[in-house]
């Protein structure tokens, strides 16, 4: 596998962690619907967070953050709603980014970003 394969993975991996200790429960990671992928998603307490990790090894061309395009955006408001419908689910729903940072060192950044967008935006 790739070294950026790798970092991914291990960014994901670290995210999850990091929902977990926020209360929060993993329902799927990678999940998938036709060519698009959520990333990871977490329930806690009538609440669904959709959330897109981006994981760089240094921030010299932005954060990761800024990464994430408004087509990104439109296509995980999409599989949210097919989520939602399939799943059956009426909780609230949320979209996140988690930016995580790995140093050469072996540590780590992890920056959460809650309501990173709406749907209401993208309309």
């Amino acid at each position: 596998m790739a070294q950026h394969n790798d970092t991914g993975k291990e960014g994901e991996r670290l995210a999850c962690c990091h929902l977990e200790q926020q209360g929060f429960a993993i329902v799927a990671t990678n999940w998938r619907r036709g060519k698009y992928e959520v990333d990871i998603i977490a329930y806690k307490e009538g609440l669904i967070v959709f959330a897109e990790v981006k994981t760089r090894s240094s921030t010299d061309f932005g954060s990761p953050e800024q990464f994430v395009t408004r087509a990104k955006q439109r296509a995980y408001i999409r599989m949210a709603n097919d989520y939602v419908i399939h799943h059956q689910r009426e909780e609230e729903v949320r979209f996140d980014i988690i930016s995580v940072v790995m140093s050469a060192d072996g540590s780590s950044t992890i920056s959460q970003i809650e309501n990173a967008f709406t749907a209401y935006e993208q309309c």
